[in-house]
C-alpha cells in the first residue's frame, strides 16, 4: 500500500477539504496517473505548505496518545505547530484510501463524545444530511450498495440479445422487456387477474350469481397450485430438510402465511394498520368491479376470518424452540388427529405432478394446535367469508403487475405501512424482477462481468482468520463442560464456507439444464410470472425422494445479491459476490476497514451457528441436544442478559422499546461477531505489522478505525412508519442498537477510546455470550 511523505503529507493532513475536493477528480484517475500526479505536486510541496500553513481548517485531534480518554475531541482550531514526521511517514493515499476516509469523514460527527454514544460519534452527520428518497423506507449501507447492484444488473438485462446468450439469459431479458411495456400493461389494465380469478373459482364480491355450494376451501387450493399461486393461506405446506435427519426432505405443514403480520391482526380492527389494510382491500375489490357496500360488508367479515387464523397462530416469541415445532407423524396418523381434511388427497393433489406419497408417509406438524383449531374456525365460517379471503390474497398478489389504478392504490397503504410515497423507478422494478425470478442466468453474467476474483480470495483468508478466533473463544470460556465445549468446537470446525459464488455457476451448460423445463409465454408479463412460480414450486416439490447435497451449487448461487447468511441445517455460512464491495469490503484500503465492516458480518454469521436457534442444531445440521443440561442452563442465562439488555432500549423517535426476544438471535450474533472480527484483526497486524492511516483521520489508530468501520456498516435512517414496524415484527435490531449494543458490553473497545468506567459506552454491567 502506498503511502504519502514530505512536504505534501503536511499539506494534506493540514487541509482535509482540499483532498476531499480531490476526490472526484482521482474517481477518473488510474493508479498511475494518480501517482505521477502526486510526484508533480510534491515538487510544489513548500507553495503548497505555505498557503496551507495559514488555514483554519485543521484536523481534530483526539490527545496527545491518541486516546480519548473519556474526553470530547479538541476543537478544530486546536491543532498547533507541525505535524510529526513519522506520522506523515505512514499516511496512505491510495485511492481506495482516499475514498474509505471521505466515506467515514461524511457520516461522523466529531462533536460527539464517543463514549456517550458511539452511533452518534460515527453516524451523527450521516443522520443530519441524508435525506430518505421518496421512493425508499430506509437508507443504509445495504441499500446504498443494493443501488450500486441495481445499475450493474441494468447493464446486464437491457443488452440486446445476441447469438452468443444461451436460452435463460434470453428469457431474463425478455421478462425485462416485458416489465418495461408499460403501453401493453396498461392496454391489458385488470384483464389478467381477473381471468385467473374467474379459473379459480371467482371472487364472490365480484360475482352477481356466485355459487356458494361449488366452494371447497381444499378446491381452491389445488387451483391456486395449478395456476401458479401460493398455497398457504389456510396452512403453510413445503418439502424441506428434515430438522432431525438434514440429509433428507420431509413435507412439512405449519400455520397459515397471513397478508399483515399476525402482531398486527390479534389487536382488532382498531389498529391502525389493520384499518389501513381493511380500507386497501375494499379499495381493491371496487376498482375491480365490486359494489362498495357490498365490498365493505363482505370484507369485512373476510378479515375477520384472516383475524381469527391470525389468532390461532403461535406468535413469533413461541417459535424459536425448534423442538417445540418438530412434531413428526404418519399421513395415517394425521388422519386419525384431524380427521375433516382428507390428508392423502390433499398432500398429493399440491404434490402433483412432481411427487406421490402414500399412507404411510411422515409429515412434520409444525403446529399441531393451529390445525385443530383451524379445523373448528372453517366448520363455522360461511364458505362465501372463506372465498372471499382467498381471492383477495390472490388478487393483493397480482397488483405489482397490473396498470397503474391499482398499483397507485397499493402504493398509497405501503405509504402507511412504511411512509414510502413514490414507487421506485420502474426500471429499478424490472430489472429485480428479472434478476430475482431468474437470479442463476443473471448472477452468472454478473459474476463473469463484474466481480473481481481477488476479493473472493481475500475474503476467505478472512473468514479462515475469524473462524479461528471463534474456536479459541470457545476453547476459553469457562462456563462450559468439557464434553460441550468439544461438540462446539466440532461444530465450529465442520462449518461449511459459501463465499462470492461456485464455480458451476459459470457453466453455461449447467445453467441451461437448470431451466430447461421453464417456459414463459412472450409479451405476457403478468403470465410469465405464474409460470415463474410454478416453476420454482414444481422445482422444490420435485425434491422430495432426493438426499439433500448440502453444498449443492443451485443452492448456493445467489451472489448477486447484497446480504449474509447461515443455515443451521448445513451449518454453513453464506457471502454472496454482492456484498463483497462498497462499505462492506476492498482490497485498496487497510485491513482494519474491511476487517470491521465484512469482518463484524463475517463474525455475526459464524455466531449464528451459537445463537439460541443455532445452537440447537449439531455439526451436521441435525436437530440434537448436544448440551450438558447445567452448561445449557448458564447458556439461557447469558442469553437473558442480552434479552433485558435489548429489551430496554427505546427508539426514541417512535418511543417504542425493542422486542429482545425475537432480536436475541441476531444481537447474540452481533456480540460474537464483532468480538470475533477484532481479535482477527489483531492477529493479522501482529503478524503483518501496523498499517498506514486514513487521510483526515491520522490521529485514530487502526484499533479505533476499526470500530469506526464497523459502526458505519449500520448508519441507518429510518421513516418512523418503517421504524415501527421493524420493531414489532422484525428480528434485527435498528442499526443504533446494533452498534451501541456490542461496543458497550466490549472492553476491548472501551479501552480503545479510554471510555471511562461507568460511561454510557462503557457501562458496569455488560452482557456476554461468546
Amino acid at each position: 500500500m502506498k503511502v504519502l511523505t514530505g512536504p505534501y503529507c503536511e499539506a494534506f493532513v493540514r487541509n482535509p477539504s482540499w483532498w476531499r475536493r480531490r476526490t472526484t477528480l482521482e474517481k477518473n484517475l488510474t493508479i498511475a496517473s494518480f501517482l505521477i500526479s502526486i510526484m508533480m505536486i510534491v515538487s510544489l510541496g513548500l507553495l503548497i505548505y505555505t498557503k496551507v500553513h495559514d488555514s483554519n481548517e485543521d484536523l481534530p485531534v483526539l490527545s496527545a496518545d491518541n486516546g480519548l480518554s473519556g474526553a470530547r475531541p479538541k476543537p478544530r482550531n486546536a491543532i498547533v505547530g507541525h505535524q510529526k514526521a513519522s506520522e506523515c511517514n505512514n499516511l496512505c493515499l491510495t485511492p481506495g484510501c482516499v475514498a474509505s476516509a471521505d466515506s467515514v469523514l461524511k457520516n461522523m460527527d466529531q462533536s460527539v463524545n464517543p463514549c456517550d454514544d458511539f452511533y452518534l460519534f460515527a453516524c451523527g452527520k450521516f443522520l443530519k444530511e441524508t435525506q430518505i428518497p421518496e421512493d425508499k423506507s430506509t437508507v443504509t449501507s445495504f441499500s446504498e450498495i443494493s443501488d450500486t447492484l441495481m445499475d450493474q444488473l441494468k447493464m446486464i438485462v437491457t443488452e440486446p440479445e445476441s447469438d452468443y446468450d444461451i436460452r435463460p439469459f434470453k428469457m431474463a431479458k425478455q421478462l425485462y422487456k416485458s416489465c418495461m411495456d408499460k403501453n401493453r400493461i396498461e392496454e391489458l389494465g385488470l384483464e389478467p387477474s381477473k381471468t385467473v380469478l374467474k379459473k379459480l373459482g371467482g371472487w364472490p364480491v365480484l360475482e352477481e350469481n356466485w355459487d356458494e355450494g361449488s366452494f371447497d376451501w381444499r378446491q381452491s387450493v389445488y387451483k391456486f397450485r395449478k395456476e401458479g399461486f401460493s398455497v398457504d393461506y389456510f396452512m403453510d405446506f413445503s418439502v424441506t430438510a428434515d430438522l432431525k435427519n438434514s440429509n433428507n426432505r420431509i413435507i412439512d405443514i405449519d400455520q397459515a402465511q397471513l397478508g399483515v403480520s399476525r402482531e398486527y391482526l390479534v389487536k382488532g380492527m382498531e389498529e391502525r394498520i389493520v384499518k389501513a389494510y381493511y380500507r386497501y382491500m375494499v379499495d381493491i375489490a371496487v376498482m375491480f368491479g365490486a359494489n362498495r357496500d357490498l365490498a365493505t360488508e363482505d370484507l369485512r367479515k373476510s378479515l375477520e376470518f384472516e383475524m381469527n387464523l391470525a389468532k390461532i397462530s403461535d406468535p413469533l416469541e413461541e417459535r424459536r424452540n425448534a423442538s417445540k415445532l418438530y412434531n413428526p407423524m404418519t399421513i395415517t396418523d394425521v388422519q386419525q388427529k384431524f380427521p375433516s381434511i382428507p390428508w392423502l388427497e390433499y398432500i398429493n393433489t399440491i404434490l402433483a405432478p412432481t411427487n406421490k406419497v402414500r399412507d404411510n408417509e411422515v409429515l412434520i406438524i409444525n403446529t399441531p394446535n393451529y390445525i385443530k383449531q383451524l379445523e373448528a374456525l372453517l366448520s363455522t365460517t360461511p364458505k362465501r367469508t372463506q372465498a372471499n379471503y382467498v381471492m383477495w390474497r390472490a388478487a393483493a398478489s397480482s397488483i405489482s403487475y397490473l396498470s397503474e389504478n391499482v398499483r397507485k392504490r397499493q402504493l398509497d397503504y405501503g405509504t402507511e405501512l412504511s411512509g414510502r410515497t413514490e414507487r421506485e423507478p420502474r426500471w429499478k422494478e424490472c430489472v429485480d424482477t428479472a434478476a430475482g425470478s431468474f437470479a442463476l442466468a443473471i448472477g452468472s453474467l454478473y459474476v463473469k462481468r463484474f466481480f473481481k476474483e481477488d476479493a473472493k480470495r481475500n475474503a476467505l483468508d478472512m473468514v479462515e482468520g475469524i473462524r479461528k478466533e471463534m474456536y479459541k473463544i470457545l476453547g476459553s470460556v469457562d462456563w462450559m463442560d468439557e464434553r460441550t465445549r468439544k461438540n462446539a468446537l466440532d461444530k465450529a470446525r465442520s462449518m461449511v464456507n459459501h463465499i462470492a459464488y461456485p464455480d458451476e455457476l459459470l457453466d453455461n451448460k449447467k445453467i441451461e439444464e437448470f431451466y430447461a423445463k421453464l417456459e414463459i409465454p412472450q409479451n405476457d408479463y403478468f403470465g410469465s410470472l405464474l409460470s415463474l412460480t410454478k416453476f420454482g414450486t414444481d422445482y422444490s416439490f420435485s425434491k422430495l425422494r432426493e438426499p439433500i447435497n448440502k453444498t449443492d451449487w443451485i443452492t448456493h448461487s445467489r451472489p448477486a445479491v447484497v446480504n449474509a447468511f447461515y443455515n443451521s441445517l448445513e451449518n454453513s455460512i453464506q457471502f454472496p459476490a454482492g456484498i463483497l464491495q462498497g462499505t462492506f469490503f476492498s482490497n485498496e484500503r487497510p485491513k482494519y476497514m474491511n476487517y470491521g465492516a465484512i469482518g463484524f458480518v463475517i463474525g455475526h454469521e459464524i455466531t449464528h451457528g451459537f445463537d439460541d436457534q443455532g445452537r440447537q442444531f449439531d455439526k451436521n445440521g441435525n436437530l440434537v441436544e448436544w448440551w450438558d443440561p447445567k452448561t445449557k442452563e448458564r447458556y439461557l442465562e447469558k442469553a437473558k442478559c442480552i434479552i433485558e439488555q435489548y429489551g430496554n432500549y427505546t427508539a426514541e423517535e417512535v418511543g417504542m422499546k425493542l422486542n429482545g426476544i425475537n432480536t436475541q438471535g441476531e444481537n447474540i450474533a452481533d456480540n460474537g461477531g464483532i468480538k470475533e472480527a477484532y481479535y482477527a484483526y489483531q492477529s493479522w497486524a501482529k503478524k503483518n505489522g501496523p498499517e498506514p492511516r486514513l487521510p483526515g483521520l491520522h490521529d485514530y489508530s487502526p484499533q479505533q478505525m476499526f470500530w469506526l468501520s464497523a459502526a458505519n456498516v449500520w448508519c441507518s435512517k429510518y421513516r418512523p412508519e418503517s421504524l415501527k414496524v421493524r420493531i414489532t415484527t422484525g428480528y434485527h435490531s435498528p442499526g443504533q442498537f446494533r452498534v451501541i449494543g456490542p461496543f458497550s458490553n466490549l472492553e476491548e473497545f472501551a479501552r480503545d477510546f479510554r471510555c471511562p468506567s461507568g460511561s454510557k459506552m462503557n457501562p458496569t454491567k455488560k452482557c456476554k455470550v461468546w
